[in-house]
């Protein structure tokens, strides 16, 4: 027998960690612009990181991950990593 899923809507979701969970994710200089549409462009084969709210907006984009991290400290968030 399999055990019943759980799934959680969109909306659940992005409240979960109650403004106080971010995730911290890897992604390359071509996927900067789907998460920061403003960005200047970048030179292609870059890798950055990403520090994301509960529902994906972004939050930072830096290219050292412990950067991102402290950030996330300094505002009182929970940083996570994303795979």
């Amino acid at each position: 027998m399999s055990e019943p899923r759980f799934v959680m809507s969109p909306e659940s979701f992005a409240g979960l960690g109650s403004g106080q969970l971010a995730f911290v994710k890897s992604v390359s200089s071509d996927e900067i612009r789907k998460y920061f549409p403003d960005a200047p462009a970048v030179a292609p084969g870059k890798h950055f990181w990403a520090l994301l709210d509960a529902a994906g907006a972004p939050l930072m984009i830096s290219d050292s991950r412990e950067a991102i991290v402290m950030n996330a400290r300094e505002n009182d968030l929970e940083a996570v990593s994303l795979h």
